[in-house]
């Protein structure tokens, strides 16, 4: 059987030329752990800004994050 395994390129912004990499052997750990980390990320944007963030700030934030993210299969 077909063995698949996943690498997780994920950048702290669009800038970025040393990204984290993360090897995966199921979809299901790697999609469990990019949640995790999105909103890890989030949170310490939210409880690092000198601003009150609306629900539509940390949307975008969400949306932000996810563009960092590269996925391939291996």
């Amino acid at each position: 059987s077909l063995i698949m395994k996943y690498k997780l390129i994920y950048k702290i912004d669009h800038l970025d030329d040393n990204p984290m990499s993360e090897l995966f052997d199921s979809s299901y750990e790697l999609f469990e752990f990019l949640h995790e980390e999105v909103q890890r990320r989030i949170e310490f944007a939210v409880s690092h800004s000198p601003y009150q963030l609306s629900n539509q700030d940390i949307k975008d934030l969400e949306e932000t994050e996810y563009s960092l993210v590269k996925i391939e299969e291996l």
